[in-house]
């Protein structure tokens, strides 16, 4: 990251204080529901990039917020990030064994708690964002935030796309429909996570409209990049099994236009992304290099 001096070690603090903010909101493992907090946080605890949350407090960064409002939806953004990979990971899905490195949480936990703690996973994620109304009794953002939150998590936004992405598998779709897929199933939880540290900050509705547009793209890209590490990444690299979107007979950017177009797809995405955050006239170089991290990664 040429344009951000060391890039790593800060983005280790933020994953760090990421960490630390979701660990803090976690449910407790007693009583006679033990085990389905105990799956619950074997998920949430299992590491990962904490790319939501980041970019959530990154955004309120920006247009200068309050970081202590926005600890309640970072921590809830993951939840909901990390009951769709439970879900994602199940045998009716994509029945894979492995995430993040290590054994994924039906195979640890059965199907039936893989179900469960998915489902609970989702509904403690309001629980959470609900306690932000006592952080601010009548504060209209968080109303507002909560909204968006629940929007682009639901029908018309992440489980939507995940929704037409299941009843397609396998087979032929076109491009009209995979990105339907992408802009719902991926860019609708970085639009959630941006758009939320956005209103928490008090932005107004066109700099919300455009980190709306610019969180859409730099889904899209992250999406096709996954798509690339894919087919030219290693399981000890991504922790994760390569090679998984041929096994189940998807449809991708890579399978639709090559490797190398994809790459120019994922270019053209991100730099009009960036263009849009630069025309808010705010700064956060934090932030800009963490997008361009996002979009080149390897892993």
């Amino acid at each position: 990251m040429e344009h951000y001096g060391n890039f790593k070690e800060e983005l280790n603090k933020r994953t760090e204080k990421a960490e630390e903010v979701i660990r803090r909101w976690l449910p407790k493992e007693e009583g006679f529901a033990r085990t389905m907090a105990e799956a619950m946080n074997y998920s949430m605890c299992a590491g990962g990039k904490r790319l939501r949350p980041i970019l959530l407090l990154e955004t309120c960064r920006l247009f200068g917020g309050d970081e202590r409002l926005a600890e309640p939806f970072m921590a809830a953004i993951e939840m909901i990030h990390t009951h769709s990979l439970i879900h994602d990971d199940l045998p009716a899905i994509d029945n894979d064994d492995y995430r993040r490195g290590r054994l994924t949480t039906h195979k640890v936990y059965g199907e039936a708690m893989g179900v469960l703690s998915g489902a609970c996973l989702l509904n403690y994620a309001y629980e959470t964002m609900f306690r932000a109304f006592a952080m601010a009794p009548g504060d209209e953002r968080v109303v507002r935030a909560v909204e968006i939150m629940a929007k682009k998590t639901g029908i018309y936004g992440m489980l939507g796309g995940q929704s037409v992405d299941v009843e397609n598998d396998g087979k032929p779709i076109t491009k009209d429909m995979l990105d339907y897929i992408y802009q719902h199933k991926t860019s609708a939880l970085i639009e959630a996570s941006m758009m939320t540290g956005a209103v928490l900050a008090g932005a107004g509705e066109e700099e919300i409209a455009a980190v709306e547009e610019a969180a859409l793209n730099i889904g899209l890209a992250f999406q096709i990049r996954d798509d690339i590490l894919d087919v030219t990444g290693s399981s000890q690299e991504l922790g994760k099994p390569v090679h998984s979107d041929e096994k189940n007979n998807k449809v991708t950017y890579v399978t639709l236009f090559g490797v190398e177009e994809a790459s120019r797809q994922v270019a053209g995405l991100s730099e009009k992304a960036l263009s849009v955050l630069a025309g808010l006239n705010k700064k956060n170089e934090f932030l800009t290099a963490l997008i361009q991290e996002m979009v080149s990664r390897r892993k």
